[in-house]
């Protein structure tokens, strides 16, 4: 029986033996080398190779050489995380989204993203999935990573849960929707002004019956956006009945059963008016080659909507100032500025494209 354990090379010819081969464990995923690896491979100390990677004097030209080629054979990165930590800010803020993936969000993302950028900052993103439960654990898993500020879209109406960790410095700002139970800034869009806006235009074109579908009545841009439309009713003088009002998930079947039975009947609504892009969207397909013309004006607009025949009038959300505004406000927290929570709320826009402008039709 061969005796492995004997079996040994010249340690200049840098082979190892068999014995060290079988012991030796095996690289795992996440193992990343380390400035004490560098050092070993370039034949040099701890502190030569973390001036070099410092950028700091007192490095011969020969030396400084030897750990680049050591770094890029070993693919050492620099560990910022607990070189920024000893100076007290990790220079990341966290971003909590309802959704990554829905269209309004994603400019929204992006211009957070480049006012942290020009701040030297890193932006980590997640998705709540307008679940509460799961905006808190996504939120406090960011603070425990250490995040210097917090921007949140809220799923849940209860954020008494940020409060230690905005006594411990974290700052925090509320997007969309207020805070719940808490006081904290918070950067809106005139839900209310732009739903009352876009139900009068429907009005102004001859429409008196108008259906509302909008999200969850616990949503707080659902519920102004329902004021908005009752607001302007109000303000023509007409009647609202329940029939034509729903709010709820806006997952495509509901929103197609409740479009479908508010256009049915003998007296149907001849306008409808869209809480969001996602009731927008499926809208469009109910209506869509109706024998009928049925105005629509959406909150949120749409790709491709100027393509659509007609086009979609909608009333238009600058996600992008939403996101730099709310940004803009962190950092300014971060910078030291200590004043009173603010709300700041940003107007919306009408945008006439055509759809929002068809006449009733004859009964």
């Amino acid at each position: 029986m061969l005796d492995v354990t004997r079996r040994t090379a010249d340690p200049d010819e840098g082979q190892a033996t068999v014995a060290d081969t079988a012991s030796r464990p095996q690289p795992r995923y996440g193992t990343r080398p380390t400035m004490k690896d560098v050092a070993a491979r370039a034949g040099v100390g701890l502190k030569t190779v973390s001036r070099v990677v410092n950028g700091e004097p007192g490095v011969t030209p020969d030396t400084e050489q030897r750990v680049q080629d050591a770094i890029t054979a070993l693919g050492f990165r620099r560990n910022d995380g607990a070189r920024i930590l000893r100076k007290g800010r990790t220079a990341s803020i966290g971003l909590v989204l309802e959704d990554l993936a829905d269209p309004f969000y994603a400019p929204l993302n992006r211009a957070v993203e480049e006012v942290a950028r020009a701040h030297g900052a890193l932006l980590i993103s997640g998705s709540s999935a307008e679940d509460p439960d799961r905006e808190r654990e996504l939120a406090l898993a960011l603070c425990a990573r250490r995040v210097d500020g917090l921007i949140v879209i809220p799923a849940g109406h209860d954020h008494r849960y940020l409060e230690p960790e905005i006594a411990a410095g974290v700052a925090t700002v509320f997007v969309d929707r207020p805070a719940g139970l808490i006081d904290a800034d918070v950067v809106l869009s005139d839900s209310f002004g732009g739903a009352r806006d876009g139900v009068a235009h429907l009005i102004a074109h001859g429409h008196r019956r108008i259906g509302f579908i909008g999200d969850r009545p616990g949503i707080h841009t659902a519920t102004e956006r329902l004021r908005g439309y009752r607001a302007a009713m109000a303000d023509a003088g007409l009647p609202v009945d329940d029939a034509w009002l729903s709010l709820g998930p806006t997952a495509p079947e509901r929103v197609r059963t409740e479009a479908v039975r508010m256009l049915a009947g003998p007296r149907p609504v001849t306008a409808l008016f869209a809480g969001n892009n996602r009731v927008t969207a499926t809208v469009v397909r109910v209506i869509a080659g109706r024998p009928r013309p049925v105005a629509l004006v959406g909150f949120d607009d749409l790709e491709l909507a100027d393509l659509l025949s007609p086009g979609l009038t909608v009333i238009a959300q600058d996600a992008v100032r939403l996101g730099r505004t709310a940004a803009e406000r962190l950092f300014r927290r971060l910078d030291g500025v200590d004043e009173p929570p603010r709300r700041v709320e940003l107007p919306t826009r009408l945008v006439v494209r055509g759809s929002g402008e068809l006449p009733p039709a004859e009964d």
